[in-house]
């Protein structure tokens, strides 16, 4: 039975930080329900403090794979486009186990999808192609990084050469990370114009990273995390430097 706990905070967020905590786990493997918002009260009076449910993210099934012999990558289809992905001419074991892994997940979820490989040296590309792209995605990706966590899991803790296995539906990952650039652009803009630090809250390792590297040209800004857990503010601000 998945354990479930009630967690109150001062912010959603900060609740969230105690369930990632408590659980000992990042927010992308947590399933969250939001109970009540909070509100701040009167000069602190009659305020209430924010409530959430939270479990482990899990799949409750026994997906009857088995990885003791190699598979023939019979399902294995290469998808072809204009883009700087390449796909080597023999697929790695590898990426065919976690292709049918990930297949077997998204069938016992009900989504009618197809599962093709892209490899490069440094990673494997699982595309997932079907008509519940939304739904795959979730908010702000974290369905779409849940699942890529599992894949990951299950199939490089069997195997000596370990190779990271990227999950997208609808070049999703290009558009975010687009769009990451682009708002990082525009607050750092608006960090100079006003001389005072900005505060961009709630992302990950991956997305944090998108926007350190975003600005990390420009010596008039300085840009870094703050708090603890995956989920973490980034604080952009203007250099002290003359």
């Amino acid at each position: 039975m998945t354990k479930t706990l009630e967690i109150e905070g001062k912010t959603i967020d900060k609740a969230i930080e105690t369930a990632c905590h408590e659980f000992g786990v990042p927010r992308e493997k947590l399933n969250i329900e939001i109970i009540s918002e909070g509100t701040a009260g009167f000069f602190g009076l009659g305020s209430k403090k924010a409530k959430i449910k939270a479990s482990l993210l899990t799949f409750d099934v026994d997906l009857g794979l088995s990885f003791d012999k190699p598979e023939k990558p019979a399902r294995q289809r290469t998808v072809r486009k204009e883009e700087p992905r390449v796909s080597s001419p023999a697929v790695h074991d590898i990426a065919v186990k976690a292709q049918k892994l990930l297949e077997g997940i998204l069938q016992r979820m009900s989504v009618n999808a197809r599962v093709a490989i892209q490899e490069t040296p440094d990673s494997i590309l699982l595309i997932i192609e079907g008509n519940d792209n939304g739904l795959l995605i979730g908010k702000r990706g974290q369905t779409l990084d849940a699942l890529q966590y599992l894949v990951n899991k299950a199939v490089n803790r069997q195997e000596k050469d370990r190779k990271q296995i990227i999950i997208d539906t609808e070049d999703y990952r290009r558009k975010r990370e687009e769009s990451l650039v682009a708002l990082a652009e525009k607050l750092a803009q608006k960090a100079k114009r006003t001389r005072k630090a900005i505060t961009v809250s709630n992302m990950n390792a991956r997305e944090r990273r998108i926007i350190h590297l975003a600005l990390q040209g420009d010596e008039s800004l300085t840009t870094k995390s703050r708090g603890e857990g995956s989920y973490r503010t980034i604080i952009i601000q203007p250099s002290k430097k003359k």
